[in-house]
């Protein structure tokens, strides 16, 4: 997403460049990690401030924009450049929990709020992060509503490819032509992403008696969990893709029948929008910003999330109904090409950055 939105301002005719690449991300399981790493941004903020607040500068920027600030990656960089040069301060995707002011994330919480107290704007990507952040912000005014979005064009490109595609893939991955595929896009990592397979697993064991066969595409330090635990469940359907880049990804949606990802936690799930965008319907748990993308019976269906039994009873109502699956896939392609693409996003955030410039 933050590549998006990089894309999407160049779109919209900005010079935009990435100031810094530090991580800021802290778990909580490291005492005083988040105190170094406020440190190190007061570092990275001096140095840029060297090289844009002096005469003759070839070049100084005129807005700071953060993506995705919150408690476990607060923004010390943004604040600080912003309050030398004069210039309005933005964030895309804040999130706020006052649950957190105190344990092991209290400074970063207390970070986070600084850098949200700040803002001219705050751009809102996960409809479900807006009431912890308006009441941090100078009137509800200066939060901003943002579809996720993405650009369409390889999705629709590979859609278009299906026909020819599908056999190639079926031949590649070991995959029955003449029955549906089920894919599964995400990342193999402990936590939320871990529950999500756990959930996806339970949930298919119990359509064993319909045709159907799993791709999962993704990689990560659970690969072995996640393989003990899908593999005694589903047995012989399940093909491993590991991770693949963006062009074979795009084909593999357009190729599948159903996308099945049970969402554990997810704040919207690009890889849910992305198969959309490729005309595939989705299977996914109702949670965080998902109803955003997934219009629950027009490009899918949404199940409570962690319910393998609704989760299982979702999938087995598009798996038996070809017909609504073609619907649905048609439906997800349109939504994502007139609601979630690159231009309006384009539009949505010059007004903001012409806004906070005036």
């Amino acid at each position: 997403m933050a590549r998006l939105l990089m894309q999407a301002l160049a779109v919209a005719g900005h010079d935009v460049r990435l100031a810094c690449r530090l991580r800021m991300w802290d778990s909580g399981a490291t005492p005083g990690r988040a105190e170094r790493l406020e440190a190190l941004s007061r570092r990275c903020a001096a140095g840029l401030l060297r090289r844009w607040d002096r005469d003759g500068a070839p070049w100084r920027p005129d807005v700071w924009f953060t993506y995705h600030l919150y408690h476990k990656a607060p923004d010390v960089i943004g604040p600080a450049v912003t309050a030398a040069l004069s210039i309005p301060y933005v964030a895309a995707e804040a999130s706020f929990a006052p649950k957190r002011a105190s344990g092991p994330f209290a400074a970063g919480h207390r970070l986070a709020e600084a850098a949200i107290r700040r803002a001219a704007a705050i751009v809102n990507l996960a409809s479900q992060d807006a009431a912890g952040v308006v009441p941090l912000l100078d009137g509800p005014a200066r939060l901003v509503r943002l579809r996720p979005f993405l650009d369409t064009g390889p999705y629709v490109s590979a859609a278009a490819g299906r026909t020819s595609l599908r056999p190639v893939l079926a031949r590649r991955f070991g995959l029955p032509v003449d029955e549906p595929w089920l894919v599964a896009v995400g990342m193999m990592r402990a936590g939320d992403k871990q529950a999500s397979y756990a959930v996806l697993s339970r949930a298919l064991e119990r359509l064993a008696d319909r045709p159907w066969r799993l791709l999962v595409v993704g990689d990560g330090p659970a690969l072995a969990e996640v393989r003990a635990d899908l593999e005694p469940r589903i047995g012989g359907r399940v093909r491993w893709a590991g991770a693949l880049g963006a062009e074979d990804l795009a084909g593999v949606y357009a190729c599948a029948d159903l996308m099945v990802w049970p969402a554990v936690n997810e704040a919207y799930g690009m890889a849910l929008l992305e198969a959309q965008a490729a005309g595939c319907p989705v299977v996914a748990g109702r949670t965080g910003g998902v109803p955003d993308i997934v219009r629950d019976g027009v490009t899918g269906r949404l199940a409570p999330v962690g319910d393998d039994a609704a989760f299982a009873a979702a999938v087995a109502v598009l798996l038996d109904d070809a017909g609504k699956r073609v619907e649905c896939g048609r439906a997800a392609a349109a939504v994502t090409a007139a609601e979630h693409g690159i231009a309006e996003a384009a539009r949505r955030l010059d007004a903001v950055l012409t806004e906070v410039t005036r």
